[in-house]
């Protein structure tokens, strides 16, 4: 019988530790026999980028990624989902989020690791400003992230 998984959302301004919150994730669960992580940054994308300010609706987001979490809990029967998203003014090369899961086979973690990614750029509520030296501006959803959003939806 598959037990209920475990599923840790948080939106937070400050830093978090990827080891830390992999131990956590595991905590002893003898039946995880993969996990996959990935931590995304603040890419320097260009030499004037100063800042990424991102900006969230308190509430509807933790409920919004909880729902991704659980989609995808159930969809790789996974023992276990962590998504940590930072809110803020962050500098190039601060981290910004953490997806972590957990699950009996190495493929379902990688697999449901990948479509989270892919499932916040396009789905999870959060506005992006951009900093740079010539002023700010708002960040619209790139091609490639819904193109990456959509070859998930064509498999549902």
């Amino acid at each position: 019988m598959q037990r209920e998984p475990s599923i840790r959302i948080v939106v937070q301004a400050e830093d978090f530790d990827p080891g830390q919150e992999e131990a956590l994730l595991h905590d002893g669960d003898l039946h995880i026999g993969g996990s996959a992580a990935f931590v995304g940054r603040v890419r320097a994308d260009g030499d004037d980028l100063l800042a990424l300010t991102l900006e969230h609706y308190p509430g509807m987001t933790e409920k919004s990624l909880q729902a991704l979490a659980e989609q995808a809990a159930e969809r790789w029967q996974l023992s276990g989902v962590t998504v940590i998203h930072r809110i803020g003014r962050l500098l190039p090369g601060e981290r910004i989020v953490l997806v972590l899961t957990a699950s009996a086979h190495r493929q379902a973690a990688l697999t449901a690791c990948e479509f989270l990614i892919d499932a916040l750029k396009t789905d999870a509520p959060f506005w992006k400003c951009e900093e740079r030296t010539r002023g700010k501006h708002w960040v619209e959803a790139k091609a490639g992230d819904n193109n990456a959003r959509q070859r998930w939806a064509n498999h549902e």
